[in-house]
């Protein structure tokens, strides 16, 4: 794919399908040397080099990194970025690319990890750089090996990188997390919203009740719900509950009939109804469906 002189990341590199999907792990290598690109970033980006030399410009700062080296790039920004080979004629590289709504979420799973406030000099950062160890080093090749296989990674595999990286940042970086969690810019009424849905999400609990819990009359609710996930509740808890249902499926090879409860339903056909607005498909045929083409 030939990478234009300016575009808008990460939408450029993806397909139509998973443009509107919250979390992205990408690859990208190439042969050509001194690549010079305008980018306008729309989600946070962690971009770990591999092989070459990137060099990223913002209006006030800029920095040059190796392959020793990774960057967190804040969204919202434009960059100027310089790719240079290596070498042996290589530039390559993996990116895990997330929105705010992702980093949110991660902060309200595990609230220790930043219980401080962040230094004044600390917030803001349009960039940050990290220096690699064994561990990330490990990690970053876990990444690239997955996508190596061809195999579309599961927003539940893209999450669970997503929190490891972070979990791992907070231990031997924590001051730079806290600067990622100052670009967090969320209300009050923002976090309610979200501990209501995502403590809740496999509950059999009614839009209402929701909005009841959280002292606010249905249409307020929906409303601040819109805005914080970008769509209403009835798709946000469909999407994500036959998301979690997909993966029993199919990596815990679970019946059916054995899952239904465990994400919020009171009976069979009215999850298999969901399931298949959202897949086209029964669990049952859909399982079979992707457990054949597995073997």
């Amino acid at each position: 794919m030939a990478i234009p002189d300016s575009y808008s990341f990460p939408d450029f590199l993806l397909s139509d399908e998973v443009r509107q999907d919250d979390i992205h792990v990408l690859s990208f290598q190439s042969t050509e040397d001194r690549m010079r690109n305008k980018i306008m970033l729309g989600h946070h980006l962690f971009s770990f080099l591999m092989e070459g030399e990137k060099r990223v410009y913002y209006a006030e700062k800029h920095a040059v990194i190796d392959n020793s080296q990774f960057l967190l790039l804040s969204s919202g920004n434009c960059i100027m970025s310089e790719k240079q080979i290596s070498d042996d004629g290589m530039y390559k590289s993996v990116m895990l690319s997330f929105e705010a709504n992702v980093l949110s979420s991660f902060f309200l799973k595990y609230p220790h990890v930043c219980a401080d406030k962040p230094e004044n000099n600390a917030a803001g950062e349009p960039f940050l750089v990290f220096n690699k160890d064994g561990f990330l080093r490990n990690f970053i090749d876990s990444l690239w090996l997955m996508l190596e296989g061809g195999k579309p990674l599961s927003r539940h595999m893209k999450q669970l990188k997503f929190e490891e990286l972070l979990l791992y940042i907070a231990d031997r970086y924590p001051q730079q997390l806290l600067s990622l969690r100052a670009a967090v810019h969320e209300t009050q009424e923002d976090i309610v919203i979200r501990k209501s849905a995502e403590t809740n999400l496999y509950n059999n609990v009614t839009v209402e009740e929701l909005a009841f819990l959280c002292n606010m009359s249905l249409s307020t609710y929906k409303r601040k719900f819109s805005k914080v996930y970008g769509i209403t509740p009835a798709k946000w808890f469909l999407q994500k509950r036959m998301e979690m249902a997909a993966t029993m499926l199919l990596a815990r090879r679970e019946k059916p009939s054995e899952i239904y409860h465990k994400i919020g339903y009171e009976n069979h056909s009215s999850f298999t109804q969901s399931f298949k607005q959202i897949y086209g498909l029964t669990p049952s045929e859909y399982q079979q469906q992707k457990l054949t083409v597995q073997q």
